[in-house]
């Protein structure tokens, strides 16, 4: 039944041998992780806004409507999960950076991926901690993640990922755009690079 509730909410629990179904040992500080949640019961994000030099704005929600496809705009501005295992995303292993679909705030990079057995995109953390909001602790049920500047729905945080962070953000494909690493410098991601140097 708990593994059923899971998958309801976006993302199952994941394997660290892809299958979905062996248990992975939880990093102590994910698990002592502070909680976002604030008085009177109602959640806030647990991080602050990165600092950018770029202003990534959210466009009004008409704008919104015209640039994203009936999948893309449930998920981010609904609430919505895609389908598990038929998304663009969860299986590819190009180098390069996630940005959030609506505004273009750099999420998570190819470096931190891996393959939980979901049917959807993981990573082990975001790129950019500040741009990621935590809808309070993560937890093995799952904590709701959204981008910090678009408000876009992500998906789930959950404490199941592997070492060295322990945490598994499960995110739909739906909300991010691939940006590979050879169009970085010209799509005004340089500064990332250097991250692939280290590879």
């Amino acid at each position: 039944m708990a593994i059923i509730l899971l998958f309801l909410v976006g993302c199952g629990p994941s394997g660290k041998d892809g299958t979905g179904v062996k248990p992975i040992a939880v990093n102590k500080e994910a698990r002592e992780a502070g909680s976002g949640v604030g008085g009177g019961g109602k959640s806030k994000p647990i991080n602050e806004k990165a600092e950018t030099k770029k202003d990534y704005k959210k466009p009004d929600q008409s704008e919104i409507k015209t640039k994203l496809t009936p999948l893309q705009f449930k998920v981010t501005q609904e609430g919505g999960t895609e389908e598990a295992f038929n998304n663009e995303y969860w299986l590819n292993n190009r180098d390069g950076i996630y940005v959030d679909i609506v505004t273009g705030e750099p999420l998570f990079s190819s470096l931190d991926k891996f393959n939980s057995g979901t049917g959807w995109p993981s990573f082990t953390k975001p790129l950019e901690r500040g741009n990621v909001a935590e809808l309070g602790r993560p937890t093995y049920a799952g904590t709701e993640v959204r981008s910090m500047y678009g408000d876009s729905h992500l998906g789930h945080v959950f404490l199941d990922g592997p070492e060295p962070t322990g945490l598994r953000y499960c995110i739909n494909s739906a909300s991010l755009r691939f940006v590979p690493k050879e169009d970085m410098v010209k799509e005004g991601y340089g500064e990332y690079l250097k991250l692939f140097e280290k590879k």
